[in-house]
């Protein structure tokens, strides 16, 4: 079996031989190794459906960790059939936050996953759509890594088992797991990793236009993942090019293949990033309570929430919240990285990951670094680059995420040259053993649920319909916003029919610089139930007040508001009585307020 290093290796006489990054490679054989291959993929849906067991046992289940972000990619979801079934703009919705609607390309559309996913959503619902779409995901992330770790790059089923199963489900994979399916769809990554490598080969034209398409693609997933890649392909590139003189001398066929990708990328996202950055409901940069996340510096060699070694009390003062946990890796693995870098150094191809991952640790520190949980005044590398244009929008502890992918792949390299470089079968078993007392304590646990809010029968049944003529909207009380998305899933499953006012989204703030923030401009009416959900308490109710909520729900186009059963639900109750003048009326296990009578 060939290996990826250094040096050239010769090919078996009978077996051709192909170039990667300069690299020459013997193909594995296909014929043989297939039960290997089943194996491995059993293995991977075995570790998803692992995963996510509570939400496939009981679907009256909704993740506890990260319910905000279920709700806003079911109504996703539900976008994505909506657009099956009705075609209108793909890239804006007006059926969140009226009047102004939400710019879904500023929103991770996710429409590369959720239009494939259309069959299900319309079939099972939305709700249903979400537990097979995290699953999928997370099983063709991993098999994508096996396949081209297998293929293309020749390593030994083994060692591209153990990378490919690391880049899938790693901690930080798991983190985001909790609610952020587009975070952890990553089966297109190794593919462009793949094709960029590629492109110092022939057939320069083919290549370019490959990578383009992939790159679009993957654009339409999550771009953020996109420029991490980006980043850390272009560090890889430097430093192995840097040490490579065959390489350099490919520089021609690389930047023409370069090129042409960029340009059917460019061509096929021209629109769609006119839409992201100048569009409506396009802002810049992210919200202040989510741009300084950065990774604590003690945080890479602790143990995840979700890890087999984990300890939620030792971890909460580390991380930002559950789903952000990018760095954890446990001390065992950091030592066991650093031994191979340096058994491995010899080698351009580990110089470069360790190189890239170097600089994703860095990045990930974000503005001042922190150990502990304690900010220590010091600015970290990001400092400098968490205004330019484009990186403000990246949330800087997500560098550390990429590191993923770098020590799976360096695993993978230092499993393929084990048996050569350790011939002695004792040895190399307690090597292996090693190997797996660092892995072990990170093996995922069950993604933490809970039961799951119901959708109120007053809007399963329907019979909100009657009050939403003429585009009108339901108003959920609170206001759905970051604090409460549960309303999302109700407008999820009647197929985004049921509009609603404001939203779980990100769109502009109202300062001049239209800085990013969740949920639209706060007006008077949402922050006086917003208070009552906080606090539990009803504020003085005026003329003026009474007056503001009137035009509020004209700019809503309300027709009914809603209160479904919630914490301070009598407050609740309470405020918006005293606020319309009149009681409402308890219907579909909800209280209704008919104001079309105020909204005209």
């Amino acid at each position: 079996m060939a290996t990826i290093q250094s040096t050239t290796v010769e090919p078996p006489a009978d077996e051709p031989a192909r170039t990667v990054a300069g690299v020459t490679t013997t193909p594995p054989d296909v014929r043989r190794g297939r039960l290997g291959d089943a194996a491995a993929g059993v293995s991977f849906v075995a570790l998803a459906g692992w995963l996510t067991a509570r939400l496939w046992a009981d679907p009256g289940q909704e993740l506890r960790s990260n319910s905000t972000d279920q709700a806003f990619f079911t109504w996703m979801l539900a976008h994505g059939g909506r657009l099956v079934g009705a075609p209108t703009d793909p890239l804006h919705s007006a059926q969140m936050n009226v009047p102004d609607g939400v710019n879904l390309m500023a929103n991770t559309s996710v429409l590369a996953l959720t239009l494939p996913m259309a069959p299900v959503t319309l079939l099972a619902g939305p709700r249903a759509a979400f537990t097979v779409l995290l699953t999928a995901v997370l099983v063709g992330t991993a098999l994508a890594w096996y396949l081209v770790l297998t293929r293309p790059l020749a390593l030994p089923r083994p060692a591209a088992w153990v990378g490919a199963g690391f880049c899938a489900f790693s901690p930080a994979m798991v983190s985001h797991a909790n609610g952020h399916p587009n975070i952890v769809a990553q089966f297109l990554v190794p593919l462009i990793i793949w094709r960029t490598l590629r492109l110092t080969a022939d057939r320069w034209l083919r290549n370019g236009v490959l990578l383009g398409l992939l790159v679009t693609a993957q654009a339409f997933i999550n771009l953020e993942i996109l420029l991490l890649t980006a980043v850390g392909l272009g560090v890889f590139v430097v430093i192995v090019a840097a040490r490579r003189a065959d390489l350099r001398r490919r520089w021609r066929p690389f930047l023409a293949a370069l090129g042409v990708a960029a340009v059917v990328a460019g061509t096929l996202l021209g629109y769609p990033l006119h839409e992201l950055f100048a569009g409506a409901q396009s802002y810049r940069g992210l919200p202040p309570s989510v741009r300084d996340y950065g990774a604590d510096l003690a945080s890479f060699v602790a143990f995840s929430t979700e890890s087999l070694a984990g300890d939620p009390a030792a971890v909460k003062p580390l991380r930002q919240n559950p789903s952000e946990e990018n760095a954890f890796f446990g001390w065992p693995l950091v030592v066991l990285l650093v031994v191979l870098v340096a058994w491995l150094r010899r080698s351009a191809v580990v110089i470069g990951l360790a190189g890239a991952g170097l600089v994703f640790a860095a990045l990930s520190l974000g503005s001042r670094i922190r150990v502990t949980g304690r900010q220590t005044g010091v600015p970290g590398p990001w400092a400098a680059l968490d205004a330019v244009p484009v990186l403000d929008s990246v949330v800087p502890t997500r560098w550390a995420l990429a590191i993923t992918p770098v020590a799976g792949l360096l695993l993978a390299l230092g499993c393929q040259r084990l048996p050569r470089a350790v011939p002695r079968p004792a040895l190399r078993n307690g090597l292996t053993a090693v190997l797996v007392m660092a892995l072990l304590p990170l093996a995922p646990t069950p993604l933490p649920t809970r039961d799951r809010p119901p959708v109120p029968d007053f809007v399963t049944s329907g019979a909100w319909r009657q009050y939403a003529d003429g585009g009108r909207t339901v108003v959920p009380l609170p206001l759905p916003d970051a604090n409460y998305a549960q309303p999302l899933t109700w407008s999820a499953v009647t197929g985004l029919d049921l509009r609603l006012p404001r939203g779980y989204f990100l769109g502009p703030a109202a300062d001049p610089d239209r800085t990013g923030r969740f949920s639209a401009p706060p007006r008077p009416t949402d922050r006086f139930f917003d208070r009552i959900r906080r606090t539990g308490q009803v504020p003085p109710v005026d003329e003026r007040l009474r007056a503001a909520f009137s035009a509020d729900l004209r700019h809503w186009r309300a027709g009914v508001v809603v209160l479904a059963p919630q914490p301070h639900e009598l407050a609740l109750r309470q405020g918006m009585t005293a606020l319309s003048g009149f009681e409402p009326t308890l219907t579909g296990g909800v209280w209704i307020w008919d104001v079309r009578a105020i909204t005209g």
